[in-house]
């Protein structure tokens, strides 16, 4: 069956359209929470809401508290805090469920709502349909004596500050670095600075000043130009960049270089190989042929998963593997956290740095990367792009003029109306014309 509301990563949409209102947020709290009620776990669930830095976040924040106290679940409110950590509290917390409002690495006037398990896993799938399933019933209201109840959680950037550095490893610590760390003003704002000071960095903060509509904007990890130029300009050894939510990460060295997903993904499997050898590591249809065959180099095994952290994480579990991640730099360390973790994921990067005395550069150095071009192409809604004449026409002329020496893909969004074209090739030039050749297919 497939979801009607549901996306790879929660609900998720422009502010004031359906499904971002809060009338229906506070339907998806009441829906939640009626299929937590049922669960039978526990006679009185709880539930822990956190956020990004988004003016939406205080609207949608009441709305969803609405609908769970009216289902008769308590609730926990964190403020914001990266997505990670809600993950982790959940957990620790033994609570029923953790939800955050956050659109990640759009632009303000996105949001939308992501679950955890109680195991601070993403939800999975039968738990999200049961969900939409209440949604398609009347919402109601427990008598006043089963309403819930709802509270702050004061200690919570505290207990999370100390979860990510219980990840580092204890014999090593930061002194002696001076880092660069860019929160793209989002969830982490208050969180990155105070992890790497306190494991001894010397800790310059940019992107650390929300306002509420400045989340991403031209800062972060989907847009390092602002940390590369604050590196430079403090003489600083790294910059490490977070996006909006803080589960995604880009590192900058010293000379301005800029490192993403699979080139970090390497740093940390290749280094935890050579103490303790690891079977394999999971990517995505978008990482670079590069990172695979460097890789099998090293005697790892190597498996793509969809595109979506939830299917690499799906992919680690049956495989039994820990490490994985996308390009992007969403990167799960499982023997570490149970979901991505931008923070955590740095941290894991520096503590390979620790133990092998290589810098960034040195460590990835046998990770030879292909050139990858990646257009993103806006479409209307439910644009039919698998059956457009002319993009399958220039498809196929790409496939031949490539060969052995790259490859395609094409695929739409699960976040926005995109479609994605990208084409990786040997020669740079190659890869970037035909992308361009694709995507102009689809804009006539």
């Amino acid at each position: 069956m497939s979801r009607k509301y549901f996306g790879t990563d929660g609900v998720r949409g422009r502010v004031g359209q359906y499904p971002i209102t809060p009338e229906f947020v506070m339907r998806l709290g009441y829906a939640a929470g009626k299929v937590l009620a049922h669960d039978g776990t526990v006679t009185r669930p709880r539930v822990l809401i956190g956020k990004d830095t988004r003016i939406s976040g205080y609207m949608l924040e009441a709305a969803l508290e609405a609908g769970f106290t009216a289902a008769g679940v308590d609730v926990l409110l964190t403020g914001p805090l990266p997505t990670p950590a809600i993950a982790y509290l959940t957990r620790a917390l033994r609570l029923q469920a953790g939800v955050v409002l956050s659109a990640s690495h759009n632009a303000f006037d996105d949001n939308g709502i992501k679950f955890f398990s109680a195991k601070g896993d993403k939800l999975p799938d039968d738990k999200e349909l049961e969900i939409e399933a209440e949604l398609d019933k009347p919402m109601g209201c427990v008598s006043s004596d089963k309403l819930g109840r709802a509270k702050r959680l004061d200690d919570a950037a505290g207990r999370y500050i100390e979860f990510c550095k219980s990840t580092f490893p204890s014999e090593f610590d930061l002194r002696g670095l001076k880092i660069v760390v860019d929160a793209a003003n989002g969830a982490a704002y208050h969180i990155a600075e105070p992890v790497l000071h306190e494991l001894g960095a010397d800790v310059i903060s940019i992107g650390a000043s929300p306002n509420g509509f400045n989340i991403n904007d031209e800062c972060g990890a989907t847009a390092p130009d602002a940390l590369v130029r604050s590196v430079r300009a403090n003489h600083a050894d790294l910059g490490i960049a977070l996006d909006g939510d803080a589960d995604r990460l880009v590192m900058v060295d010293a000379a301005g270089a800029v490192y993403d997903g699979d080139q970090l993904l390497y740093a940390i499997a290749a280094t935890v190989h050579a103490v303790q050898p690891i079977k394999g590591v999971v990517g995505t249809l978008m990482s670079n042929l590069g990172l695979e065959k460097a890789l099998a180099q090293l005697g790892i095994g190597f498996a793509r998963a969809k595109v979506g952290d939830r299917y690499v994480l799906e992919q680690l579990k049956e495989r039994g593997w820990l490490y994985g991640g996308e390009s992007s730099g969403h990167i799960l360390c499982l023997g570490k956290h149970t979901t991505g973790d931008g923070i955590v994921s740095a941290l894991q990067v520096l503590a390979a740095m620790r133990r092998s005395g290589l810098s960034l550069e040195a460590l990835v150095k046998p990770l030879k990367m292909y050139p990858q071009t990646m257009i993103n192409v806006r479409v209307e809604k439910g644009f039919d792009w698998q059956n457009h004449a002319g993009l399958n026409a220039a498809k196929v002329e790409a496939e031949k003029i490539l060969g052995d020496t790259g490859r395609i893909l094409i695929r739409a969004s699960g976040t926005e109306p995109l479609i994605r074209v990208m084409v990786e090739a040997e020669d740079a030039e190659l890869a970037k014309s035909q992308a361009q050749l694709m995507a102009a297919s689809l804009k006539i």
